[in-house]
């Protein structure tokens, strides 16, 4: 592991503030409003020392420009502390224009009109999931619900066997556990043996899902490689498995301590879109790492070849100087602002299909369990990192 104990000596002592990404003293049960407090009491660009020594960038604006701004923020590595050997996600890990006919490639499979297509065998996913619950009047929710249907519905997709979801998603949660070099290959190398197992299926047996169709993929004129393949599935693989969960999960955990809010979303149906896009930009769940490439100046600050810096994209959506009163959920806001799914030359393929989701989830949900509450004495505990999990989700309801 690279590591660093101290600010190297091109960072000024005024942008250090001591910050742990994976266990911070100040982050709470109620995370993204704990998140928020760096915006008040850290510089807007600043490093920590710790986990290898970082760069990490908190406001909306910023961010922006990081993401959009490959020649001196590259995707190469996006491991933080620094690994010797950092696994390739294509086409995440890639800089435009290397990026560029992979993404083309897939795009045709998260366009809207795929994902509208899509639909009722979404609804249906979520209306078994809801009915399996509704009658015992209680659930976790995220282990029952939000780590099962939009799983179920990227497995669908992928042509994925359903019967395995739990073991897929055992594995998503240790590759996103792994701190140290040794843990991150060895369950990045399961993740690979579980694709390439269905990839070479596939190819011996085509049928009408992603990946079947992915081993047909010319790029740049030649046939698509296994290792290419390989490496594509196993970053579907990883946000298929735990983004959706994820923000579903932290948004179902506001909605049931606002009996208001359930109240009206049962009466203005349509107004569900806008519960789920000012949900996207409450509880985003995804921090973006950035390879500095060259020696330069930005924000104020002297960032060197090789800092690694992380955009904060949650906080993104709290960012007080975009959006006003950021940590008031409020889904008659004008204008909803917010870099959950990234931007420019990294934009998420999905975002589409995972704005789709969560719409069917919690239409759903509201059309059978219109009212419900946390359980009582039930504590948000929330893997942390860069990417943010609720691990569990007692819910109640009247039956």
């Amino acid at each position: 592991m690279l590591k660093s104990e101290t600010s190297p000596k091109h960072i000024p002592e005024s942008v250090v503030f001591d910050f742990d990404i994976y266990g911070d003293d100040r982050l709470t049960d109620d995370l993204h409003a704990s998140y928020e407090t760096l915006h008040r009491d850290a510089p807007d660009v600043f490093w920590t020392p710790r986990n290898g020594g970082h760069w990490m960038i908190t406001r909306y604006e910023d961010i922006m420009d990081v993401v959009r701004d490959p020649e001196h923020f590259s995707v190469r590595e996006m491991q933080i502390p620094r690994v010797e050997d950092p696994p390739l996600f294509i086409p995440l890990s890639l800089d435009p224009p290397d990026n560029i006919p992979y993404r083309q490639a897939l795009m045709p499979f998260f366009a809207p009109k795929t994902v509208r297509a899509m639909e009722p065998k979404i609804r249906q996913f979520a209306i078994e999931m809801i009915e399996a619950v509704e009658k015992r009047g209680e659930c976790d929710f995220v282990d029952d619900i939000s780590s099962q249907f939009p799983v179920s519905v990227f497995m669908e997709l992928m042509g994925m066997p359903l019967e395995r979801l739990r073991e897929f998603r055992t594995q998503a949660d240790a590759f996103f556990e792994s701190r140290s070099d040794e843990d991150i290959a060895a369950n990045f190398g399961k993740i690979v043996a579980i694709m390439t197992e269905l990839i070479e299926t596939r190819r011996a047996e085509p049928k009408d899902d992603l990946i079947s169709k992915m081993t047909q993929f010319e790029i740049n004129g030649r046939p698509i490689s296994l290792g290419e393949l390989q490496s594509i599935c196993s970053i579907l693989f990883l946000g298929g498995m735990d983004t959706v969960t994820n923000v579903s999960s932290y948004l179902f955990r506001h909605l049931a301590g606002d009996a208001a809010l359930q109240d009206r979303l049962s009466e203005e149906p349509e107004k569900i879109k806008d519960f789920i896009e000012e949900g996207l930009r409450s509880f985003g769940v995804v921090n973006t790492p950035r390879l500095v490439t060259k020696d330069f100046e930005r924000f104020g600050v002297p960032f060197r070849q090789g800092d690694m810096v992380l955009c904060m994209l949650p906080l993104g959506g709290r960012d007080d100087r975009k959006t006003k009163d950021p940590n008031k959920f409020d889904i008659d806001r004008e204008k909803i602002d917010h870099v959950t799914f990234s931007s420019g030359p990294h934009l998420c393929l999905g975002h589409t299909l995972a704005r789709l989701e969560m719409r069917i989830l919690t239409e759903e949900w509201l059309k059978r369990i219109p009212s419900f509450r946390l359980k009582p004495g039930t504590m948000a505990h929330s893997r942390v990192g860069t990417v943010m999990a609720l691990e569990q989700l007692p819910l109640e309801w009247s039956v």
